[in-house]
């Protein structure tokens, strides 16, 4: 494990700001910064960059955390490889500590895993560059398809040899292992350079073809696409069918539906221009890259998939697809485009002239003039397909109808609603069709894409439930069914189970920890002080409370054990605190726009009293606030006990002995009750 003071060293050079926009394209507002929350599908930006509180916070699907929490998130990985992607950035030496077996195991294979396709990357270059075969073959098809060495060597393209076993020798050689240079389809583990005949000997999975290898967005070679430069003959002269490709296998570090080729060599071009051009193969990218528009990536010729289009979303929601102009490319430019319309992209199309696709119109034309022609021939995606029907279609009433649906089905995807109703007048024109007839059948689609959200949302919160019941042999928590209301229809995200009074009032003090927990609070009349926090925490075992929260729990529980720590501030401890589930709380806890103002009003005052808060010290706010929320939480608890009583009443009618006992209980309460009602109602004046 990564040693404490080492992890206290990331965490104070890893500036939240500078991690997040290495992912996120951020405006300045005010004293924080604004950008595509990346975690959720949104138009408008509400995901918040606080650089001095060092967390991130989004109003809209509540995600928050620090910097090495954000790395986890999007990077999809445990808290220790969060640490170490930073300790790189900051250039920061870690030396571990020994880890539990199971840690180990899955740090070892991660990165033996990176280690192996870095120096696969690294041979197949050598092949390109210092051999002849390399030179002769793959450096020649390399240049002959127009490529200048500085291009092959920005995106590290590479030569397999056409020889059974040179690779997987070479990384004998070098100390690697069959497990990692193979790959198990049942655990993932292993890049999948090299694969197994049915002998079980391993041979080199791309030989005889040059390499494009893949990058993460942070840089790291992830997987590789090796593509063949000649036709294969049998030993009897016929041809023999080869895959033109040939791909990394998926495994833990890699699924080829989450990345996009030349990613990495573009983001900061497309989050700088805001725009990206989407085009179908590696050659594209390459030329499009050497001719000057880098704001260019690839989906590898496969279908397009939604974490790929939210890849590109981090950046820039303006995309314009870039495709060849025979019919086949038509086809190719409306396939998968609607992705792009249900997360809220402004989608433009450009189909190039006949016998052109986007690298040979590169190597023919600088970017000035492929931006010229981009911006003379590109069309609105919804204008362009609706066209594109009626010529298809306009004698032949059957496929018209059929088009007229599909179009209807790509407006109802578009989440906003002036952009719809502007696209259902424009091919209301060009379809020779009634905008009511469009506005109703558009109107009729989302209400069953909402329906089948809501049903397929319901039908997984059962499933959850039924397994819950299933393992625990109790009810599982009741929670809130309804996906939200514009289903465009993403699939609503899980709902939160609804607080009661009384964990809503621990929560507010659990806030008050997490904020002010080491500040003095004057707890006596003779002026004696103790922290915030060691009041309610003398306060709650007092009267015997139990924080049913298990997370807040587990932050009163680490205040009580650290309080007495030299230099300990209750934010800074909480916010940075190595349990990811402590951190998340606390981070959303002081993003919520905290201000003693704002707990005020959460609980039951005067609007007087609120009036004179901004005009009061913090000091006196903190002094107030303590006694009037942990009144809150007892008068919540008493309300539980009264209902409780009241219930066991009505259910022992018929024994007097036991209903006076439980009236004598009530009236207690009831007495309880009134006096902590009677304090409350003297601090409303």
């Amino acid at each position: 494990m990564i040693p404490p003071q080492t992890i206290d060293k990331i965490f104070s050079a890893a500036k939240i700001e500078e991690v997040v926009q290495d992912y996120v394209p951020l405006k300045k507002r005010g004293a924080n910064l604004i950008g595509l929350c990346p975690f959720h599908s949104e138009r408008t930006g509400s995901f918040t960059v606080s650089p001095s509180k060092g967390i991130f916070k989004c109003f809209g699907c509540g995600e928050s955390g620090n910097a090495v929490g954000f790395v986890m998130k999007i990077d999809n990985c445990s808290y220790a490889d969060a640490l170490r992607t930073l300790a790189k950035k900051y250039h920061i030496e870690i030396e571990e500590r020994q880890l539990t077996p199971e840690e180990q195991q899955h740090q070892d294979d991660r990165e033996a895993m990176f280690a192996v396709n870095e120096w696969a990357n690294k041979w197949f270059q050598d092949q390109l560059w210092n051999t002849p075969d390399g030179q002769a073959i793959g450096l020649a098809y390399f240049r002959e398809r127009g490529l200048q060495d500085t291009t092959i060597r920005k995106f590290g393209l590479g030569f397999s040899p056409n020889k059974g076993s040179a690779l997987t020798d070479a990384a004998h050689k070098a100390g690697y292992i069959d497990k990692y240079l193979t790959n198990d389809p049942d655990t993932l583990i292993g890049c999948g350079v090299c694969g197994r005949n049915e002998k079980g000997e391993l041979y080199d999975r791309f030989r005889d073809r040059v390499m494009f290898p893949i990058f993460t967005t942070s840089g790291k070679t992830v997987a590789f696409a090796g593509r063949i430069m000649r036709k294969k003959f049998d030993k009897d002269g016929n041809e023999l069918h080869v895959g033109k490709y040939v791909n990394s296998p998926g495994s833990t570090i890699y699924s080829k539906t989450n990345e996009l080729y030349g990613m990495f060599q573009a983001k900061q071009q497309i989050a700088r221009k805001n725009l990206c051009y989407l085009v179908e193969g590696q050659m594209d990218v390459l030329s499009m890259h050497q001719a000057g528009i880098e704001n260019v990536v690839a989906s590898g010729g496969t279908a397009l998939t939604q974490p790929q289009v939210r890849l590109i979303k981090r950046f820039t929601t303006n995309i314009t697809v870039l495709y060849d102009g025979d019919p086949a490319g038509i086809h190719a430019a409306i396939r998968g485009i609607d992705m792009f319309l249900s997360e809220g992209f402004f989608v433009k199309v450009v189909l190039l002239p006949e016998g052109e696709d986007p690298d040979s119109y590169a190597r023919t034309h600088d970017a000035a003039e492929f931006i010229e022609y981009i911006e003379q021939h590109q069309q609105d995606f919804i204008r362009f397909k609706a066209q594109f029907s009626w010529e298809q279609a306009q004698n032949d009433p059957a496929r018209r109808s059929e088009l007229t649906h599909d179009l209807v089905e790509s407006i109802s995807l578009i989440p906003d609603e002036i952009t719809r109703f502007e696209y259902i007048r424009d091919c209301a024109a060009l379809l020779h069709t009634s905008e009511e007839m469009l506005t109703r059948a558009v109107g009729q689609q989302r209400r069953e894409r909402r329906k089948n959200a809501t049903e397929a949302y319901n039908a997984q919160r059962r499933e959850q439930e039924r397994s819950a019941i299933l393992s625990s042999g109790t009810a599982a928590p009741q929670t809130n069914t309804t996906p939200a209301a514009d289903a465009s229809a993403q699939p609503a995200p899980p709902a939160k189970t609804a607080m009661t009074k009384t964990e809503q009032n621990i929560r507010n003090l659990t806030q008050l920890l997490v904020r002010y927990g080491e500040r003095p609070y004057v707890s006596f009349p003779n002026g004696t002080t103790i922290s915030v926090g060691a009041f309610l925490l003398q306060e709650l075992a007092k009267d015997s409370v139990d924080i049913t929260l298990p997370v807040d729990k587990r932050i009163f529980e680490e205040f009580q054990a650290h309080q007495n720590d030299e230099g300990f501030v209750a934010e800074r401890f909480f916010t940075f605190h190595p349990d990811q589930q402590i951190n998340a709380l606390a981070c959303d806890l002081i993003a919520d726009r905290y201000q003693l103002s704002t707990i005020f009003s959460k609980v039951a005052i005067s609007e007087n009293v609120v009036q004179q808060v901004e005009q009061r010290s913090e000091q006196d706010l903190l002094n107030e606030l303590v006694p009037q929320l942990l009144c809150e939480l007892k008068l919540s608890l008493v309300d539980e006990r009264i209902a409780d009583v009241q219930k066991l009443l009505r259910n022992t009618s018929h024994d007097d002995t036991q209903s006076l006992q439980l009236l004598s209980q009530l009236n207690a309460l009831q007495s309880v009750k009134r006096d902590i009602c009677k304090y409350l109602g003297n601090r409303m004046r």
